[in-house]
């Protein structure tokens, strides 16, 4: 099979087992909790014999807290389960991921962090983020965001830069163990830790903007 072919189906499956998996809440526990598993074993193979302190943090904090983010309680009726924010952030991270490499990929002159990340340029990084902030302004009236607190364009705004930082850490330890991929359990993308990278950082920021700005 073609390999553009391939990734095409793999990263179609994928994101339509995400989408289903954050649509209800056992499917959701349930999903980020597999991930979570899965995500931990890729990273203690790629720290195999180095301090793995650091990198452990870099997935477990961010994968317990999504675990909260869609949660919201009140009176009598206590916990309730709302998807809204993270199928949000899933949009947006993945528009910000495949507009940076179709930019940057014909245009990339300019290299953020050659040293770490050969790919990663400027012009990438800027054509994500202009487009990250078009996708959010025209599927923000599909989400129930007006009653609450949680500003969509300033989360559009974050986005690009933690979902890069986030790539950028994966990216610093997949050199280290002179690696391509975390895995290969997706076809054509490698490991779900080089899926879930653009998260890491973005699910810990939201969390925090949450909990302080939108209570």
């Amino acid at each position: 099979m073609n390999e553009t072919v391939k990734r095409a189906i793999s990263g179609a499956i994928y994101v339509a087992v995400m989408w289903f998996g954050v649509s209800y809440q056992w499917s959701f526990h349930a999903l980020f909790v597999l991930i979570g598993v899965i995500c931990i074993y890729e990273m203690l193979k790629l720290r195999k014999g180095k301090n793995k302190f650091f990198s452990l943090l870099y997935v477990i904090i961010p994968l317990i807290f999504i675990h909260f983010i869609g949660l919201t309680y009140s009176e009598p009726i206590g916990f309730t389960y709302h998807p809204a924010i993270i199928m949000f952030m899933f949009i947006l991270t993945w528009t910000f991921d495949t507009f940076a490499y179709l930019v940057g990929k014909p245009m990339g002159k300019h290299k953020i962090m050659p040293s770490i990340s050969p790919k990663k340029s400027w012009e990438g990084f800027l054509g994500g983020f202009v487009f990250t902030l078009l996708i959010s302004y025209l599927v923000n009236p599909l989400f129930d965001f007006k009653n609450s607190q949680f500003n969509p364009y300033v989360f559009a705004i974050i986005l690009p830069f933690t979902a890069t930082l986030g790539d950028f850490l994966e990216s610093h330890f997949k050199r280290q163990a002179e690696v391509k991929d975390s895995g290969n359990f997706i076809p054509g993308h490698g490991g779900i830790l080089d899926r879930m990278d653009a998260f890491m950082i973005t699910i810990p920021i939201l969390y925090i903007y949450l909990k302080i700005f939108c209570r």
